[in-house]
């Protein structure tokens, strides 16, 4: 696994449908650390919640679930 903030690409992309919904997913994560929500690893540096939040991704620890399809 790669050190950078994203790692490994297709391994974030297993819990997401698509890198959109995977930027979505994070954005929204990265608030709710900013706002005092407690991190879901180990591996936490509080300086920079978007890492935090790719990193709880990669593992799992964000549900995901579409929820309607997109404008046709």
């Amino acid at each position: 696994m790669s050190d950078s903030v994203f790692g490994d690409l297709d391994g974030l992309l297993k819990h997401v449908d698509s890198k959109f919904s995977l930027v979505n997913v994070v954005t929204k994560r990265a608030k709710q650390l900013n706002n005092g929500a407690p991190p879901l690893t180990e591996r936490v540096n509080p300086n920079k919640p978007v890492s935090t939040a790719f990193n709880e991704v990669r593992l799992g620890k964000i549900p995901y679930k579409r929820t309607r399809e997109g404008i046709k």
